[in-house]
């Protein structure tokens, strides 16, 4: 068997337990199709994503649900003004018994880490997402640690509350592969939580034990190193470059993307091809990742947002705009 083949065998393996993920998480979770997928690409690409919307929208419900779908070792943090960065990355205790300093790890030494509002995180705290997020290690005591493989932080924010709040800095929103808004049901998709609800299929217990995906860590490593060998001809390499570029030459827009979009974009794409059990990337998937890439990366000029004009409109006349290989 050459390695065409054996490519072939394990992106079918990919594209069958990313159905199966989806398929059960869905007999759970209503609606909210496209976080799903992302969460998967991010999951696959090694990268995090940033999830913008009211409370009650099934955010931690979705990232809990997740991480037992696909064994990974879960953990929460709640965003609050007085939450210090030991709390988050851990400390060194004495230990009395053998008469050493021995490291108590903080949540995020997880594989899935929902920080959840994470916009109420002070700032010295929220800096200590930067290292782990870009680097996977956690500094504690002048010591570097190495954080659990694989890593995805899932973060939220209310964007309509912003008593107590700290923004994040560009250089952290940057950090995350994706940044999506997340808004309430459709009529259908309410009225069949409420149906849901009303049989009694909404306990957490129940769905919990109903799980039945079995995947080892040494597993889903080995997809992920799959996902890197997709292929990913030059003319979509230089679509990413026009599309990336494009955002910093616009008129409406004061801060574009950078290189970290371009490697996102490659990334993302060679996971969503994966999915769809294709060992090549086409343009498309490019394009359909570019909203959840770009959008909160950029900062659009002043007259523009006087407009009323959104991130997502501008990206959409970038895409309209640039030819497609």
């Amino acid at each position: 068997m050459d390695s065409t083949d054996q490519l072939t065998i394990k992106l079918t393996e990919i594209s069958r337990f990313h159905d199966a993920i989806i398929d059960t998480l869905g007999t759970y979770i209503v609606g909210n199709s496209n976080l799903l997928d992302l969460i998967f690409i991010a999951l696959l690409s090694e990268g995090h994503i940033l999830i913008e919307g009211v409370p009650g929208t099934a955010k931690t419900t979705i990232a809990k649900a997740f991480a037992l779908a696909t064994n990974c070792m879960f953990r929460r943090i709640q965003g609050a003004v007085d939450l210090q960065p030991a709390d988050l990355i851990g400390v060194t205790i004495y230990d009395q018994a053998t008469r050493t300093f021995v490291l108590r790890h903080g949540p995020i030494f997880s594989n899935v880490l929902l920080a959840d509002e994470i916009n109420r995180i002070n700032p010295k705290s929220q800096s200590a997402f930067i290292e782990a997020m870009s680097e996977q290690q956690a500094t504690i005591d002048g010591n570097t640690y190495g954080l659990p493989s694989p890593f995805l932080v899932i973060a939220t924010q209310n964007p309509y509350e912003l008593q107590g709040t700290f923004p994040l800095i560009e250089a952290q929103r940057d950090r995350f592969m994706f940044g999506l808004q997340t808004g309430h049901l459709g009529s259908d998709d309410e009225l069949e939580l409420v149906r849901r609800a009303s049989y009694g299929k909404l306990n957490w217990n129940d769905f919990s034990k109903s799980i039945a995906l079995h995947i080892t860590k040494d597993k889903l490593l080995e997809m992920i190193q799959t996902v890197n060998t997709v292929r990913i001809e030059a003319p979509v390499l230089t679509y990413i470059r026009d599309i990336v570029s494009a955002t910093r030459e616009n008129l409406d827009i004061d801060l574009g993307a950078s290189s970290r979009a371009s490697i996102a974009f490659v990334r993302g794409a060679r996971a969503k091809a994966a999915i769809a059990n294709r060992t090549y990337v086409l343009p498309d998937d490019v394009k359909a990742l570019a909203y959840d890439i770009l959008s909160h990366r950029i900062i659009l000029s002043r007259e523009v947002e006087v407009e009323g004009l959104l991130p997502k409109d501008v990206v959409r006349d970038i895409l309209e705009t640039l030819e497609v290989p």
